[in-house]
């Protein structure tokens, strides 16, 4: 990584106030990666190894919903973080991401990253509160997506 993306990774607002060795640890295990729009990054129930923090872009999160295909839930932007299933066993990613417009990201490692949380509890505690946070965020996105999708059947006219 060289200094000028070394300079955004460490200004990346889920980052904000880690300690620098533990900064240093994490671009040890960080590459900027590109996806052209429509890119599909993960699939639901696929294994999560990696997550990243998008620099510019959108990435649309999807969930397959049963009778009804799939679901648009949320979506990602620049300064936050995709993915999280890779924190929490058993390691399976909980949504489906598209890249929904040319999207720049730091990809990241999740074996490394958990390892070091392990390791060094200040870290652990930060990466799980921080992680936690954006988690709750998602699933009350998907909440409430799912409650509008309910509404709009139950307003649409029978067939009968």
């Amino acid at each position: 990584m060289d200094s000028k993306e070394m300079a955004e990774f460490a200004g990346h607002p889920i980052l904000n106030g880690l300690r620098d060795d533990l900064l240093a640890s994490l671009a040890a295990h960080a590459r900027t990666i590109r996806f052209p729009a429509e890119t599909r990054i993960f699939d639901e129930g696929q294994v999560a190894d990696r997550f990243w923090l998008v620099c510019d872009g959108q990435v649309a999160l999807d969930l397959h919903v049963p009778g009804r295909g799939m679901l648009l839930v949320d979506t990602v932007s620049p300064g936050a973080v995709l993915g999280w299933s890779w924190l929490f066993p058993p390691y399976r990613w909980r949504f489906g991401a598209t890249a929904a417009a040319p999207t720049r990201a730091m990809e990241i490692a999740a074996g490394p990253v958990r390892e070091l949380a392990e390791n060094d509890a200040e870290f652990g505690r930060a990466t799980y509160q921080r992680l936690s946070e954006v988690a709750v965020g998602r699933l009350q996105a998907t909440r409430l997506r799912l409650l509008d999708v309910d509404v709009e059947a139950a307003e649409r006219p029978s067939s009968a």
